[in-house]
């Protein structure tokens, strides 16, 4: 049996390769477009942070959350304005952008913004979405839905594929556990990765609790270092992660999110950890 992660196929996105023994990636930011100016801050200081580390990064932000527990949680600032930002993001930062779409009639005005479109776990078997998705022939990442198997994604890459689109991202977000609880299973990753596609571990919503605080969701952010180390080990060809500077005062997700601050020390270790899986740095003996 290989050491290393088996070889997927190569995903281009912007000016990076995702995938077959690439550098590992990050796709993060703010779980919502809050505002511009956040937005915008967030972006500048993970892009000096991932240069410095050397990390293909991907910035990341909702402009709609389509699926919040309560009816009066914060949303974002919707298709065109939230569209406005993350164009501004791009253009201003150079940066490739993503975000969620939730219906077909988002997917055009969207694909002229994104590099990648996101299909979000809950609406990973909308077989219209997915088709109107792929023909954009944009970089799909779809998210495998918390009552998915591994091996049943294989039907919505076949959809996409179908669709005439190869261009597919597949991330784990962890599996519904009893109530309000997740959990990951790391072979999830290994298993995907057989669809031929390169895979990207959600870090911070696998540790999310949904509607575990009633009206809204919690989550266990302290371990979000620890989970995210466990999939980098395990051979993930990206992490996503939600990063916020305070997430006790982030608008979505601030349960389940990465601080700011933390991203530095934790890329130097992912980094390191990444070379090592793949074979490009030795283990040094101790």
């Amino acid at each position: 049996m290989s050491s290393t992660p088996k070889l997927t196929r190569p995903i281009a996105v912007g000016p990076y390769s995702i995938g077959d023994q690439n550098p590992l990636a990050l796709i993060g930011g703010p779980c919502v477009i809050e505002s511009e100016q956040i937005a915008m801050g967030i972006a500048e200081k993970l892009k000096r942070i991932t240069t410095d580390s050397g990390v293909p990064f991907i910035f990341k932000a909702s402009y709609d959350k389509a699926n919040r527990t309560s009816i009066k949680s914060f949303r974002g600032p919707g298709l065109v304005n939230g569209l406005k930002v993350l164009q501004k993001i791009k253009t201003e930062l150079d940066l490739p952008v993503l975000s969620d779409v939730h219906k077909e009639e988002e997917v055009e005005p969207a694909a002229e913004v994104l590099d990648i479109l996101q299909i979000p776990a809950f609406l990973c078997r909308q077989t219209d979405l997915l088709v109107k998705a792929a023909k954009t022939d944009k970089p799909i990442n779809v998210k495998k839905g918390q009552f998915l198997a591994p091996w049943d994604m294989k039907n919505v890459v076949v959809k996409l594929e179908e669709s005439g689109n190869s261009n597919i991202l597949l991330t784990e977000r962890g599996a519904t556990f009893g109530y309000n609880n997740l959990v990951v299973d790391m072979r999830s990753l290994v298993l995907m990765r057989d669809h031929g596609y390169p895979v990207v571990f959600d870090a911070t919503h696998s540790l999310q609790q949904p509607g575990g605080q009633g009206t809204k969701s919690g989550g266990q952010s302290e371990m979000v270092p620890d989970l995210a180390r466990g999939a980098v080990a395990v051979g993930c060809d990206a992490l996503f992660m939600e990063i916020h500077p305070d997430p006790s005062q982030a608008l979505s997700d601030g349960p389940n999110m990465l601080k700011l601050d933390l991203v530095p020390d934790l890329l130097e270790q992912l980094v390191t950890l990444d070379q090592v899986v793949k074979g490009k740095t030795a283990v040094k003996p101790n």
